[in-house]
């Protein structure tokens, strides 16, 4: 299927081709059908010659139904532009094209109506030279009567070349389907319409709310007046939801794929002029007009092509997409947006603005990628979730705990690390390293997995929870220094007198001190409060070789000439690293080889 939105002056006969294309009536209510007049989106579809679908969407072309228009117009992907053979061109006619300008409306079809009241040429040469010079560019065009049919078939054969040309949608992309009627129906309850421009819909799946963030599962599907259990972009849809009443989805209310999505009240925008690229001031309150949504938006210029919008409530957008800013007081279009940013920096600091508006510029017309990394770099690290929920493609390096980094980030974080590392062990000789956490803090990291990572980059070993230096012999502070000497030469007279808490008191050593006096292999911990030479394992071993086998704990701790306090817990690390055997007896043994 295809969808296709008419456009143009009121009273110019929009809604007579479509019924003359499709046999039904686009005016929904009994005052538009009185009146002759479109005040809101009508819907009709045909099948063109060939076999294509189409569903038109018609829009009102009154100057006081802009609104309506825009929220028809928003989501689709072509226009049925329509101009009168014996007016020509109007300021609606203006707007309407303006509209479609700023929104980067690509593919068109101007129909030249009335051509049996006035020579439609001149309209026609009229109409072609306005739209050449905007995104439409350059388009074919028919002229046709509403009144007696003349051209009809000319047009649905310019109907068939347009859609002929359209670009496929994309059925995996996420849904986003933006909402232009809720209503109730007897026996079925809340059902919401929309045009599908990505994506595929597929009944009993479930859809999340824009506005609330409730998740809703669909009750059914249809399209074209039919069920069916799976709709495919481009479409138009209408939605059977589950566990939700119509009031509480409105237009410019949005359906999403679950998860996929962000919603954000600021975003930062390139601008296009409207009126052919004339820059003007924009006021600072304007209505952002996206999909089918319409809410106000305050502007804060940031440079002659950008601007931070800050909007009245949040919306779901991606970077890329494209959308415009209309002036209500004077009904006129201010500017199209392109959004560059959706969760852009603060700017607190001075001069912040105009930094920000170099930045944007550079991204501006930026392919995808070049984006992707440029915002990665701002942040620092991103998730790949984050990133496709920004409608980016995932760039930067793996890092563990599902983030990535710009590589020019990792490579100035390794050498801070490194800096932090040195500075750490200056300022505490006597801790092994700085810990994990406190690295994580210093150089705002996101999680510690992040840390252990970045250590093993810069070749920084992690031990117990602290990022240690590589390779380099600890030095102790100088009264450390000359207290761990002092004991040494205790412990060389007497190698198993291990001192106790108050000989440890009196030469200054307490736990720090110890740890400090072990990881610079100066001493050898055999327990808590207990304290050899580096060598006591080994020098025990031997004394214990020479007792008779097995031996019991009074035995060794009289040839160890020690107390119970150090025998106890050093047969206990003895036997722990396989020199000793302990046996069912109580009684030990040396093995001849360690196990």
């Amino acid at each position: 299927m295809h969808v296709i939105a008419t456009a143009g002056h009121v009273d110019h006969g929009k809604s007579t081709l479509v019924r003359l294309l499709t046999g039904m009536e686009p005016d929904r209510w009994e005052q538009e059908r009185r009146r002759g007049l479109t005040i809101d989106l009508g819907f009709a579809w045909t099948t063109l010659p060939g076999g294509a679908e189409v569903a038109f969407v018609d829009v009102p072309g009154h100057e006081r139904f802009v609104p309506n228009m825009l929220a028809g117009v928003g989501p689709v992907p072509a226009v049925l532009f329509v101009v009168a053979a014996d007016e020509g061109w109007m300021p609606q006619s203006t707007e309407h094209l303006e509209a479609l300008d700023a929104l980067g409306v690509r593919h068109a079809l101007l129909a030249v109506t009335r051509c049996d009241l006035a020579d439609p040429e001149p309209a026609r040469q009229q109409a072609l030279a306005r739209m050449a010079t905007t995104s439409v560019g350059p388009v074919d065009s028919v002229t046709v009567s509403g009144r007696t049919g003349e051209g009809l078939d000319r047009l649905r054969a310019a109907l068939v070349r347009l859609v002929g040309a359209l670009p496929p949608a994309d059925p995996d992309a996420d849904v986003r389907l933006w909402v232009d009627r809720s209503f109730s129906i007897v026996g079925a309850g809340t059902v919401v319409t929309g045009t599908l421009t990505a994506g595929t819909l597929r009944g009993d799946a479930e859809l999340q709310l824009a506005s609330t963030g409730a998740v809703l599962r669909v009750r059914g599907l249809q399209t074209l007046g039919r069920d069916t259990p799976e709709v495919r972009a481009v479409a138009r849809v209408a939605v059977n939801l589950r566990g939700v009443e119509h009031q509480a989805i409105g237009r410019g209310d949005a359906l999403l794929a679950p998860g996929r999505w962000l919603t954000t009240a600021e975003v930062d925008v390139a601008l296009r002029a409207a009126d052919s690229g004339e820059r003007r001031e924009l006021p600072r309150e304007l209505v952002l007009h996206v999909g089918s949504a319409s809410v106000a938006a305050r502007v804060r210029p940031l440079g002659a092509g950008s601007a931070r919008l800050r909007l009245a409530r949040p919306l779901p957008l991606r970077v890329g997409d494209r959308a415009l800013l209309r002036d209500p007081g004077r009904h006129r279009i201010a500017a199209g947006v392109d959004v560059l940013d959706v969760t852009p920096p603060e700017l607190s600091r001075r001069g912040a603005a105009r930094l920000r508006a170099e930045e944007l510029a550079a991204l501006t017309d930026a392919p995808p990628r070049a984006v992707a990394e440029a915002m990665v770099h701002r942040r620092r690290f991103a998730t790949e979730d984050e990133l496709h929920a920004m409608g980016l493609p995932v760039v930067g390096e793996p890092v563990g705990d599902g983030l990535r980094v710009h590589p020019g980030v990792w490579r100035e974080l390794i050498g801070s690390l490194r800096a932090e590392i040195d500075q750490w062990r200056n300022d505490h000789p006597l801790e092994s390293g700085m810990p994990v956490e406190a690295v994580r803090q210093r150089l705002r990291l996101p999680t510690a997995g992040v840390v252990e990572r970045l250590a093993g980059a810069a070749s920084l070993p992690v031990v117990e929870g602290r990022v240690c230096s590589p390779g380099s012999r600890a030095v102790l502070p100088e009264p450390v220094e000359a207290a761990v000497a002092e004991l040494t030469a205790e412990l060389r007279a007497a190698p198993f007198a291990a001192p106790d808490a108050a000989r440890m008191a009196e030469l200054r050593l307490g736990a720090k001190e110890l740890a400090a006096a072990v990881r610079a292999g100066r001493l050898l911990k055999v327990a808590d409060g207990v304290y050899l030479l580096p060598d006591g394992d080994g020098r025990a071993a031997e004394v214990l070789g020479e007792l008779p086998q097995p031996f019991t704990l009074s035995q060794a701790r009289q040839a160890l000439r020690t107390t119970r306090r150090v025998a106890v817990p050093l047969l206990e690390l003895l036997d722990r690293r396989g020199v000793t055997e302990r046996l069912p007896d109580s009684t030990r043994r040396v093995r001849t080889a360690p196990a």
